[in-house]
């Protein structure tokens, strides 16, 4: 495969991932699970193909800023979500041990709770 056909791939695939990873938003906002497994599946596959182009050492796909650029905003999306769904996991687990009298299986731990409710200082190791 030529650069310029291995960019475009690349740059047709980040762009794929960044609309699965704004659906897995949306899903995790309406908590609609179906569409969470969806798009939990069309990760897996987008990184299959990432996986494939990326070849032995990384040296498949070329970096361009635009790609460099997407997969920056790739990688902060899906830790956005990841913190979404550790929160959700998290009040569901609550939800539930207040339901049955059954102490917490789950704890996000306080640290983790400030960081998620959008703790900047706490991400760089600061007070809040």
């Amino acid at each position: 495969m030529t650069a310029p056909a291995a960019s475009g791939e690349l740059q047709e695939t980040l762009r794929q991932m960044l609309a699965v990873l704004e659906a897995e938003r949306q899903a995790l906002a309406g908590l609609d699970l179906a569409a969470i497994l969806g798009t939990a599946r069309d990760k897996d596959r987008l990184c299959a193909v990432l996986d494939r182009g990326a070849g032995v050492g990384g040296d498949g796909f070329p970096l361009d800023e635009e790609c460099r650029g997407m997969l920056e905003t790739a990688r902060r999306i899906n830790e956005t979500n990841r913190q979404v769904r550790n929160i959700i996991a998290a009040n569901v687990a609550r939800r539930l041990g207040a339901l049955t009298g059954a102490p917490q299986l789950y704890r996000a731990g306080t640290k983790y709770a400030l960081v998620a409710a959008g703790g900047a200082a706490a991400r760089r190791g600061g007070s809040i």
